[in-house]
């Protein structure tokens, strides 16, 4: 059983509402297969101001019908500010720690 599951969120180029039901699915698969944390690619978006997936794929997480799912999110640039509490919940993530800090492109999942 992988404990940390990667998650591409751009791949195939979704529109925004694909890649967020995507999303749903994907973490609700997660959790149902035991797995403690996601790393949802999402990409930075070309504007240099995040992306339209990115700035949604927030936005879902925050929303109350997340809560049975997500216990704690935090995007890869404020990283260095979780790591501490989301490594103490899932360990594994010391191994993907390269790919996250700092990445604006990614969000990290903890799943319930």
């Amino acid at each position: 059983m992988t404990k940390v599951r990667e998650i591409n969120l751009e791949y195939g180029s979704p529109t925004v509402d694909t890649a967020v039901k995507n999303m749903i699915n994907q973490l609700a698969t997660c959790k149902g297969q035991g797995c403690k944390a996601v790393i949802l690619v999402h990409g930075y978006g070309s504007s240099g101001t995040g992306g339209s997936i990115k700035t949604a794929v927030r936005n879902k997480l925050r929303e109350p019908s997340m809560s049975g799912i997500i216990r704690a999110y935090c995007g890869g640039e404020h990283w260095h500010e979780k790591k501490k509490e989301f490594l103490n919940i899932c360990r594994p993530l010391s191994d993907c720690q390269r790919r996250i800090e700092g990445n604006q492109g990614v969000t990290v999942v903890i799943l319930k």
